[in-house]
């Protein structure tokens, strides 16, 4: 008898023990915080990250799931004798800045794929942990946001649209060229600081586009959203309008635009140069 695992029952269930194990520590922000070294993705650790993560593992391993861990925090790690067979790709706070500063806009985002990339993602998770929105998705059933169906808006003009951009670099002046057209025609841009929560606003119509040209992203960022995104209706490409075809690893880099409709991701490619061009 083959056991099935009803993904979206436990990716909340790690969302709910995620919000409980970490409750202490919002109540701690201000205090001295130990240092932990830094992450397989590159930045420096938290307590709270890794407290989420273990929220995770431990969730995964009382249902007895063996799995293979691809985490920003940890990096890759296997679990249980069938370790390949579920990939659960991680960033257990996106937004970690934020929830140190008490600025409101962190989520946890949870990937689960048949391999290590991005294209076999087939379950997401993405969960606001501040306002309590939750979005999940299952390939071929389409987005939600807490049970409620998504779709991304219409608006095609740059005008009426609300673009987030990802400027947050100390090597700017090396982008700006790339981006300039797009900046110059654009009237509202916006960046809060937890990409995969600024990507499910694209899905569900808060927002009209959120673009990357950085190279900086790590594809553990992106995990979940690009599946909420894309079972929404939404469009995300490369910056050359290419399919994002990318390997699930804390060292992977992304770069990404992500639009609502067909109309308004053709403008934004448009008005973005390549790299070689800007150069």
């Amino acid at each position: 008898m083959t056991y099935q695992i009803n993904w979206q029952q436990i990716l909340i269930q790690c969302k709910n023990n995620i919000l409980n194990q970490i409750t202490p520590f919002l109540k701690k922000l201000n205090q001295p915080q130990p240092n932990l070294g830094i992450g397989a993705g590159g930045d420096s650790i938290k307590q709270v990250d890794l407290t989420a993560e273990n929220a995770i593992v431990n969730t995964l391993k009382s249902h007895k799931i063996s799995f293979t861990l691809i985490s920003e925090e940890s990096g890759i790690k296997t679990y249980g004798e069938a370790a390949h067979k579920h990939f659960v790709t991680t960033d257990p706070i996106d937004g970690t800045t934020n929830l140190m500063r008490g600025i409101p806009f962190y989520v946890t985002s949870i990937a689960v794929s048949t391999k290590p990339t991005l294209e076999t993602v087939h379950e997401a998770l993405v969960a606001d942990l501040y306002h309590g929105a939750t979005y999940i998705a299952q390939k071929g059933e389409g987005s939600y946001r807490n049970n409620q169906q998504i779709t991304p808006s219409k608006i095609v003009s740059l005008e009426e649209a609300v673009i987030g951009m990802d400027l947050n670099t100390y090597k700017v002046q090396n982008i700006i060229q790339q981006i300039i057209g797009l900046v110059k025609k654009t009237k509202h841009i916006r960046h809060f600081g937890a990409n995969a929560l600024e990507l499910c606003y694209v899905a569900d119509g808060t927002t009209d586009a959120f673009i990357d040209v950085r190279g900086k992203l790590r594809s553990t960022d992106i995990a979940a959203a690009y599946l909420i995104l894309e079972e929404a209706g939404a469009k995300i490409t490369t910056p050359e309008g290419k399919p994002l075809k990318i390997k699930l690893n804390p060292k992977q880099k992304v770069s990404f635009v992500a639009a609502a409709n067909p109309k308004i991701q053709k403008t934004i490619l448009n008005l973005i140069k390549t790299k070689k061009e800007a150069e």
